[in-house]
């Protein structure tokens, strides 16, 4: 059902294929990452935001929610957005494949019931499971993307969502239009704004707030799960019995 390494735990738990599949269209790779794939997601949103970049899709949107077709179809590069449309499908439907193996699998290990581990100790980190607080985690990716997964104990997977998220608020020019806003300038504020870089935000933060609130409902099903593997390996020969005078409980 799970391993546990320095750089986090990963196991298997039944998502809906449809969900899985619609985080990847938000956003190519992100549906990996709820599914524990982290090198092909990390290719895959490496993909995103470069192609995204050079075939200049974002400010296409931009120019098409606002009603401009001409300067959307101008802006668009064809030798970039070709391979975009291929790789972000792929995305979408390699996803939606393997969320449906993966649920398959984690029957089978159900079926298994092999012991969990719940304690990895490694010289530079300690992983264990325990029960955690999602809206906690929830909270944290809102006002941080990346600091609930951090929160998780995923390392690695909270260092690059922490430093995409600064990338983004940086080009974006957000906390700039934040502070004329604040100020009153509003016209500088609007002005100051990239709407290239802007329209990653969005995605980026229902990602990492759906994905650490997810992932820490699953490791509380881990947790119990080891607990109750764990209790019944203990005691489940054992003949005492808790409350003799009432009705009689076998431990």
């Amino acid at each position: 059902m799970a391993t546990i390494s320095m750089f986090g735990i990963t196991h298997f738990h039944r998502q809906n294929p449809y969900l899985v599949a619609w985080w990847s269209a938000a956003y190519p790779g992100f549906g990996h990452y709820l599914l524990n794939q982290y090198v092909r997601a990390t290719i895959l949103t490496l993909i995103e935001v470069t192609i995204n970049t050079l075939a200049h899709i974002n400010e296409s949107i931009v120019y098409t929610f606002c009603g401009n077709f001409e300067k959307a179809a101008s802006v668009l590069r064809p030798e970039w957005v070709f391979g975009y449309l291929m790789i972000y499908f792929f995305a979408i439907g390699d996803s939606f494949r393997s969320t449906l193996m993966q649920n398959k699998l984690c029957h089978l290990a159900e079926l298994e019931n092999n012991p969990i581990c719940s304690v990895h100790l490694h010289p530079l980190e300690i992983q264990y499971l325990e029960q955690k607080n999602p809206f906690l985690a929830l909270w944290y990716s809102i006002m941080f993307p990346g600091l609930g997964q951090l929160y998780n104990h995923q390392f690695v997977l909270a260092f690059y969502a922490i430093f995409w998220w600064w990338f983004y608020l940086i080009m974006s020019h957000v906390y700039e239009s934040a502070f004329y806003m604040i100020t009153g300038n509003l016209q500088q504020a609007i002005s100051v704004l990239n709407i290239h870089w802007l329209l990653f935000l969005p995605s980026i933060v229902g990602g990492a707030t759906y994905h650490a609130f997810i992932i820490v409902i699953e490791h509380n099903r881990l947790y119990r799960m080891e607990q109750r593997r764990y209790l019944a390996e203990r005691y489940g020969n054992n003949e005492s019995q808790l409350f003799p005078s009432g009705g009689l409980i076998n431990c």
